[in-house]
């Protein structure tokens, strides 16, 4: 009988474990229905050909367990066919090292970038990022779009970090963070 008893308790233990590190690894951010609508929205390409992918209009899922599997997705329609640069944006204190440890993955269209962010270009009095923060944009590569029509890009970096708020982004403690990915058109 104690054996039993113990068996069961084992079980029982087992299963709320697994429970527990399931609800951490697919922990989806979307907290109410406004945000659930979010992966119904597409971004649709601005008239120079540019698509810019802001974090807030991403559906975005958090890995509390591994960061660096954190994830965020955007909807585009694209207009325009052709090669297009991919630029990530961040938000950092550090201009000099970005402190992504590792890669970011961008996937379009079963393309994938793979690479570490190093700040090619550093903006300064950037109106939307607020002091000690800087931004940094970095070139990942490009992306070869073959026809017009909606895709889905896929962002996988542990620098996403999905907010309830988009302006208490200021008020977290990391160095760097993930703002956007901007899609530029290469010209011929």
């Amino acid at each position: 009988m104690f054996y039993k008893l113990n068996r069961m308790k084992q079980e029982i233990n087992l299963i709320f474990f697994l429970i527990l590190i399931f609800a951490g690894a697919c922990g989806n951010t979307r907290q109410n229905q406004s945000d659930k609508n979010k992966g119904s929205i597409k971004i649709v390409q601005k008239e120079d050909g540019t698509i810019s992918l802001h974090l807030e209009s991403a559906v975005c899922y958090s890995n509390k367990i591994n960061p660096s599997l954190n994830t965020a997705e955007w909807n585009i329609v694209v207009s325009k066919p052709g090669r297009y640069n991919v630029w990530l944006v961040s938000a950092t204190k550090d201009t000099m090292n970005l402190g992504y440890s590792d890669p970011v993955r961008i996937e379009l269209n079963g393309e994938r970038i793979e690479t570490r962010p190093v700040g090619n270009k550093i903006v300064l009095n950037e109106k939307n990022i607020k002091s000690p923060y800087y931004r940094a944009d970095s070139y990942m590569g490009s992306f070869y779009i073959d026809s017009p029509g909606e895709y889905s890009l896929q962002v996988i970096s542990e620098k996403i970090v999905a907010l309830d708020n988009s302006n208490k982004w200021q008020d977290i403690s990391e160095n760097t963070i993930l703002m956007s990915v901007v899609l530029t058109p290469m010209s011929r």
